[in-house]
């Protein structure tokens, strides 16, 4: 099977950013390319969470009604979340509205303040999961990794909720501790020259 089509612009892009109409703008901007910011990777590990059972489709189309409902994903601000603003949550139409899924976001957004205190940051206890440079040299076509699984393990552990293996890999490919753009995707070098220019994040604890 064939895996990439031809863009717009002529050029050969990975398969699946054909099947919606917004997935293109989001392969080209968005997915692979490392993230290092906290409320980004936060948001972004919310969402997969969300998408458990659903489709990235749907997720991507309600994203900005999650970052209104969410407070722009700011976890601080979550934390301190009350049964009132689950109600609020239960009752916005423009959200997935899924009680465990909700409550699952306050928890974690908890448990991200907890990780800042003790790494200095949540990016930098997540980017300490990142494969190594052999297994980066290609993209993958599994749906999870030894990475995914340990990373899924140990936030299980420190208390998070729907980060499983496979969410937490569908994570790692959108946030750029991976390149799974296929070889011959016209972004995939593009990821790749942001990735050389990528400044890992480091926390309190150096490996």
């Amino acid at each position: 099977m064939n895996t990439t089509i031809t863009g717009p612009d002529g050029q050969p892009r990975c398969r699946w950013c054909d099947a919606a109409p917004e997935f293109l703008h989001y392969h080209d901007t968005e997915w692979g390319f490392p993230v290092s910011d906290d409320r980004r990777l936060f948001e972004k590990l919310c969402l997969e969470g969300f998408q458990s059972g659903l489709s990235w489709r749907t997720i991507l189309a309600k994203r900005e009604n999650f970052r209104t409902a969410f407070h722009d994903f700011d976890f601080d601000r979550i934390a301190r979340y009350t049964q009132r603003d689950i109600s609020r949550l239960l009752n916005n139409e423009g959200i997935v509205r899924h009680r465990g899924k909700i409550e699952a976001v306050i928890n974690n957004a908890q448990r991200a303040r907890d990780l800042v205190g003790q790494e200095g940051s949540l990016a930098a206890f997540i980017w300490r999961y990142e494969p190594g440079a052999k297994q980066r040299a290609k993209p993958q076509s599994a749906s999870t990794s030894a990475e995914s699984i340990a990373l899924s393990k140990n936030l299980k552990k420190l208390g998070w909720k729907f980060v499983g293996p496979t969410t937490v890999y569908a994570f790692m490919q959108a946030m750029g501790l991976i390149n799974d753009h296929v070889g011959d995707c016209v972004i995939r070098a593009k990821v790749e020259k942001a990735r050389k220019q990528f400044r890992k994040p480091r926390g309190r604890h150096k490996q």
